[in-house]
């Protein structure tokens, strides 16, 4: 493999030098030319990447969507896993959108492997999780699923590991981003706050279902949703008021929302 150039480390010097603390310069050359070390962890760098091609100095070009499958080379059934090649980005689409992306034992079994595949892939540097189509983002577990024991499959891939999941995503080392179109319920509510940011589209809906059927998220959703929200709006958005809805009016409008219209409650 080829040096990196004298003017293509120049540009990264100039770009990394704010947060230098973070980032070691690129280590020799050979098989780790171009690769540094940083808060992500390893990382190929690349400089025909969509940030040096905005600045003019790569010619654009469109992204190149490779699909990846899992460690025994079969494709996955419930997800989409893909890498833009020569970008640092994985891209992880939950493929159920006759279902509003619901998941179940054997999705969460996929994500798990999908993400720990991202993870190891020092060509990856960050992370996108979004749902297919444009009706929803997850609508939590499949309810058409669930049994009086839960969602488990034993016969296949065992209990609902969504925990394990959520988990996972938080201590990954390389950030996570969701990418949110519609309902983000229940589950799939957890799954975007436990990401590091989302970006969300017009229609996106945020909300926890539970209450409304007689059910307490006693796992992880709970505690990060109690730290994420602040000032009581995450007991709003647990409940599901319609001052959530205000809320989202009143920032598109850019005013003030108009609280005193909702009755108050103990």
């Amino acid at each position: 493999m080829a040096k990196i150039s004298d003017n293509e480390l120049n540009a990264v010097t100039r770009r990394i030098v704010t947060v230098y603390n973070h980032f070691l310069l690129p280590i020799g050359s050979g098989s780790n030319s171009g690769l540094t070390r940083g808060s992500i962890g390893l990382c190929n760098a690349s400089m025909d990447d969509s940030y040096h091609r905005i600045h003019g100095e790569v010619a654009s070009h469109e992204v190149e969507w490779k699909t990846a499958c899992d460690e025994y080379g079969k494709e996955f059934t419930d997800i989409i896993y893909e890498k833009a090649i020569g970008e640092g980005i994985a891209k992880i689409t939950i493929n159920r959108p006759e279902r509003r992306n619901a998941f179940r034992p054997q999705t969460i079994k996929e994500l798990i492997r999908a993400f720990n595949d991202a993870r190891d892939d020092s060509s990856i540097g960050v992370i996108i999780l979004t749902g297919k189509g444009t009706k929803a983002f997850c609508s939590g577990g499949d309810q058409a699923l669930r049994k009086a024991d839960g969602y488990a499959d034993f016969e296949n891939f065992g209990r609902l590991n969504v925990l394990d999941l959520q988990v996972q995503i938080r201590r990954l080392p390389k950030p996570v981003i969701a990418m949110v179109a519609g309902y983000a319920v229940g589950g799939g509510h957890v799954l975007h706050m436990v990401c590091d940011l989302t970006i969300a589209a017009d229609n996106a809906i945020f909300g926890q279902t539970g209450p409304k059927v007689g059910s307490f998220d006693a796992g992880y959703g709970s505690s990060i949703m109690s730290r994420l929200e602040v000032g009581g709006n995450a007991t709003l958005i647990f409940y599901g008021t319609e001052e959530g809805n205000e809320g989202k009016t009143a920032y598109v409008e850019r005013r003030r929302p108009n609280f005193s219209k909702f009755s108050r409650r103990p």
